[in-house]
């Protein structure tokens, strides 16, 4: 792929030119309701397409420090996209119907692991349908298993002990993703304590979109974000959120822009903020 995103029309090329090379994703989530996303899969998904579970799929266990969407170990995300069929040489697009923030987390993963062929559906589903493209109704279907080697990996993590000794001399500039009242530690929610990773800034993960759901033009995200980082290359950048999902839309947008290199801070502000002694700003 040349672009870490896809039209539904060139999807649609695509599908048609080598439909057995392809393999859709469908992320689609809910975190107030865990199993809205496969209902909503049932009802309608892409041709062809597969389910895939953001805690099931896309997460491992938590043990209540590691954060709400720990990162599984490579081997074993990998070991799960051979069971549902992936294959070292398909592409791999990736898509959902939540403004592509669980999209971008499978995305990312699967250049964690090294499979450089993957892209998401730019405005996911809605985009789709409104290409006027047909759709499907009922359970996934089921693929033989295919080889899905673990590889270099494409895209960095830094972990909450890197993180925290470089806080001090500001070696990273560290951007939540967060919308702006749960970085200001107002309206929390999701997490037992409210604020944010002292020194952050604020880039929320929705500012990436049009208002159809799609991404904004390239050119455009870069100019935003280049306001947001200022004079910070890319590679010193850290993308968090709450639980690593919505880090991975900003990381999405940033490759987008043309500027790579960010790293991802997997626990983000859950896993920050169940740290005995942690920092936390607010305001």
């Amino acid at each position: 792929m040349t672009s870490s995103l896809i039209d539904a029309t060139d999807l649609l090329k695509l599908l048609r030119d080598r439909a057995q090379e392809v393999l859709l994703l469908d992320a689609s989530f809910d975190l107030a309701d865990t199993a809205a996303g496969e209902r909503d899969f049932e009802s309608v998904h892409l041709p062809g397409a597969i389910h895939v579970h953001l805690d099931r799929d896309l997460s491992a266990p938590k043990t209540g420090s590691n954060g709400r969407h720990p990162l599984p170990q490579r081997d074993a995300f990998a070991r799960r996209m051979a069971a549902l069929g992936a294959d070292e040489a398909m592409t791999i697009v990736a898509y959902d119907r939540n403004g592509s923030m669980y999209a971008a987390r499978l995305w990312w993963m699967l250049r964690w692991v090294g499979h450089a062929e993957a892209a998401v559906l730019d405005g996911g589903l809605a985009a789709w349908l409104a290409g006027g493209m047909s759709v499907e109704s009922g359970p996934a279907r089921t693929l033989p298993p295919g080889r899905f080697p673990v590889r270099a990996p494409l895209e960095q993590t830094v972990d909450y002990a890197t993180l925290r000794n470089g806080l001090e001399g500001q070696a990273r500039l560290i951007v939540d993703a967060r919308a702006s009242d749960r970085f200001r530690g107002e309206n929390e929610t999701l997490d037992p304590v409210g604020g944010r990773i002292p020194g952050a800034v604020n880039r929320c993960f929705r500012d990436n979109l049009e208002a159809s759901g799609c991404f904004k033009p390239a050119e455009l995200l870069r100019a935003e974000w280049l306001q947001v980082i200022g004079d910070r290359p890319s590679a010193e950048l850290v993308q968090q959120c709450g639980s690593g999902v919505t880090a991975c839309h900003n990381l999405l947008a940033l490759h987008a822009a043309g500027l790579s290199g960010s790293v991802l801070y997997p626990g983000s502000w859950s896993e920050w903020c169940a740290q005995p002694g942690a920092p936390v700003a607010r305001g």
